[in-house]
């Protein structure tokens, strides 16, 4: 039998595990979705305002988000792919370069329909058409910080991590509609919000510029296997380079809903329906509850207001339940979408503005815990090289929810509250048993791969 060298078992290397990322990265990716999140609720903090003085239908409002949440569907999955070729960095400079474009050139429009320059009805066209820009160009960011932070942290903490990531979102929703009604300054009025947001996002932009390394992607190989497989010698060093602490998984292009994937595709994409048409709807109803359809402009305030304590419920959600809790995905997709369905239903009867903040502060507890709960399913359903199309898919999810379903919820709205309600409290009922079924369990999807 062959002798063991003692001190080469002893001084070999240990399998390399991920480093954590450094506080001023984290700093730098948490203000890229900051900075996103704040812009886009403080626009939505506006926007019934402006469609009321506008004259426009409320379900014309809401339809004219749907072809850039079609364009973010579309668009997000292709530039998840490209952040592993080129780059989180590079894709996170284009998501910032779409938001402060599309921000800039929406406010232009409106406040051209507002001053009587564009009529209502062409200014809302140019406002699609220029929001369009953020589903086409600003999608490349969320996908690329997801995948930056997923790639970069062990499996049992990927789910705290990814809930900080997502914070980020809670806390610009918090921020946003605090800040919107100190923003309709008295030449650009309602459309003072675009216009600071896009300056503040140039400013994000560059310090992402100069204060983040630039990074060479984390599995520069995978982006060649999707056309063909891996020849000779070279796949076997690369598979343990990539894959250290993962299953073995034949890389391919990840679909929606394959077997790995739909459970927690189902649940993110019916869970989104009602997250979204929740947000559809309660701009408008801060105005007809409290009687403020005569008077668009002092709507600001209270929806700004109702927005907010939303945002701060999810912050409590993201930043103390999931933490303090040590909630798995399952776990806090399950609560999360149960104590929403109980706000949205609470919200059906709420008539004055103390009642609407609450209720909407419930729902927003429960989707605070559901939404991070399906995006760290979706991370730890999939290898860690296949993190980049895991984050574009993730994106994709969000952004189908909002193609048609705030138009569809503000139409049934206009119709019968109830109407508008049930269908919400009855798809989170829908998650709640599909998922009870099908999602993996905690202890399963967090244990470290070998």
């Amino acid at each position: 039998m062959a002798d063991i060298d003692p001190k080469a078992a002893v001084t070999a290397p240990p399998p390399a595990r991920p480093k954590s990322i450094s506080r001023e990265r984290m700093v730098l990716l948490f203000a890229v979705m900051l900075t996103t999140a704040a812009g886009n609720t403080a626009m939505q903090s506006v926007m019934p305002s402006i469609g009321t003085a506008l004259d426009i239908d409320d379900v014309w409002i809401s339809l004219a988000y749907s072809w850039s949440a079609l364009l973010w569907v579309v668009c997000a999955p292709i530039w998840a792919e490209r952040s592993d070729r080129r780059g989180r960095k590079a894709m996170m400079a284009v998501g910032l370069v779409g938001f402060i474009a599309s921000m800039a050139l929406c406010g232009v429009a409106l406040w051209m329909g507002l001053v009587g320059i564009l009529g209502g009805t062409a200014a809302l066209i140019a406002f699609a058409i220029a929001r369009s820009l953020y589903g086409g160009f600003g999608s490349a960011a969320p996908p690329a910080v997801q995948a930056y932070v997923a790639s970069r942290t062990p499996r049992a903490e990927r789910t705290q991590a990814l809930s900080l990531i997502a914070s980020s979102f809670g806390l610009g929703t918090v921020i946003g509609p605090a800040l919107a009604p100190l923003m309709v300054l008295p030449f650009v009025g309602l459309t003072g919000p675009f216009i600071i947001f896009a300056l503040i996002g140039f400013a994000t932009l560059m310090a992402l510029r100069l204060r983040l390394p630039n990074d060479e992607p984390q599995f520069p190989a995978r982006g060649q296997t999707y056309d063909a497989p891996y020849a000779g010698g070279g796949s076997q060093s690369s598979h343990a380079e990539d894959d250290e602490d993962e299953e073995e998984v034949e890389p391919h292009k990840l679909r929606w809903f394959e077997p790995r994937l739909r459970p927690w595709v189902t649940v993110g994409l019916i869970g989104g329906h009602a997250q979204a048409m929740v947000l559809g709807i309660i701009g408008f109803l801060v105005l007809d509850r409290l009687g403020l359809r005569a008077t668009p402009a002092e709507g600001t305030g209270p929806v700004g207001l109702v927005l907010m304590c939303g945002a701060i419920a999810t912050l409590l959600a993201q930043w103390g339940l999931i933490p303090r809790l040590d909630l798995g995905p399952r776990a806090a997709t399950l609560s999360g979408i149960t104590i929403a369905g109980a706000g949205v239903a609470y919200l059906g009867v709420a008539d004055n503005l103390h009642a609407i903040a609450l209720a909407y502060a419930i729902a927003s507890l429960g989707f605070g815990l559901f939404r991070p709960g399906s995006t760290a399913g979706t991370s730890l359903a999939v290898t860690r090289a296949e993190q980049g199309q895991a984050s574009g898919i993730t994106a994709s999810v969000a952004g189908a929810s909002f193609i048609y379903a705030p138009a569809l919820g503000v139409w049934l709205y206009g119709h019968s509250d109830w109407l508008g309600f049930g269908l919400i409290v009855a798809l989170c009922l829908a998650v709640v048993l599909y998922g009870w079924r099908a999602l993996q369990r905690d202890s399963t999807l967090t244990r470290e791969r070998r």
